[in-house]
């Protein structure tokens, strides 16, 4: 009963204080349109953007349809290239000296200078999006596969190596879980931006998406579905970190060791 006691009581302690935070500023917020503090075209009400959202809904939904597809699409075809470039680059010196200063070049691009290549190469269809996603979102994942290997004591190799592994196998599936946190931090680096980068691809040029929608709303002058599009875009992110750290724990488990069901099997 005390663990489960300890465990209630860390979780209270992890979700009361953003809770409280959160129920506070929607109050006070809430109050300073309706005091008339704050102008309605200027800042929109919590309850205005929830009655903009409801009734909405339907285009809102689609909006936000396409552009989920381009963040979770772009997104996956980062983090598995990033992760085999990040081998490469930690496996071979001459591939890391040949790419990193082009991987380091896409990073320091502003969106808005490239965008409008991938509306000439891919034209407004969810294609360019996409690929503009998994440039963008590549280079924390590679970088931080690469740190993770070099990071790796020798001694996790020496031990597979003198089991009769190959150093293929011993790169894979041992220096590469022992690297595991790293990669999934950069993992989670990337997942945190894709859906804004998404969106303000949509922005400069797209048939639709959230960035189409806030497009729409800042030319009619409305806040509320302004503010309707940000609150998507930051529940979206939410939900992909949240599924990222789902993985972590899942393939890497919570202590950061091997899984429960993997130390069971040994024990047994």
């Amino acid at each position: 009963m005390a663990p489960r006691r300890l465990r209630r009581a860390a979780i209270a302690s992890a979700v009361w204080p953003p809770t409280v935070s959160i129920v506070l500023l929607l109050v006070v917020w809430e109050a300073s349109v309706r005091l008339g503090w704050v102008s309605e075209r200027t800042l929109a009400s919590p309850t205005q953007i929830v009655q903009s959202m409801a009734d909405t809904w339907p285009d809102l939904l689609a909006a936000t349809a396409v552009t989920t597809y381009e963040t979770v699409l772009g997104f996956l075809i980062a983090v598995m290239s990033g992760i085999l470039i990040g081998v490469g680059l930690y496996r071979f010196s001459l591939f890391n000296r040949a790419l990193y200063p082009l991987l380091v070049a896409a990073q320091t691009i502003p969106l808005i200078a490239i965008a409008p290549l991938f509306m000439i190469w891919f034209g407004f269809e969810p294609t360019g999006k996409v690929v503009l996603v998994a440039v963008l979102a590549v280079f924390p994942i590679a970088v931080q596969t690469c740190r993770g290997l070099i990071a790796v004591p020798r001694f996790y190799e020496d031990v597979a190596l003198t089991c009769g592994a190959t150093p293929a196998w011993t790169l894979w599936h041992v220096k590469l879980r022992v690297a595991g946190r790293q990669v999934f931090g950069g993992i989670r680096i990337s997942a945190a931006y894709v859906c804004g980068t998404a969106v303000t691809a949509e922005y400069l040029g797209a048939r639709n998406g959230l960035g189409i929608w806030l497009q729409a709303a800042f030319n009619s002058f409305r806040t509320p579905p302004i503010f309707a599009a940000a609150l998507v875009i930051i529940l979206e992110t939410g939900v992909l970190l949240a599924l990222v750290s789902l993985c972590e724990r899942l393939i890497l488990g919570a202590d950061g060791e091997t899984p429960r069901h993997d130390r069971s099997r040994r024990a047994s």
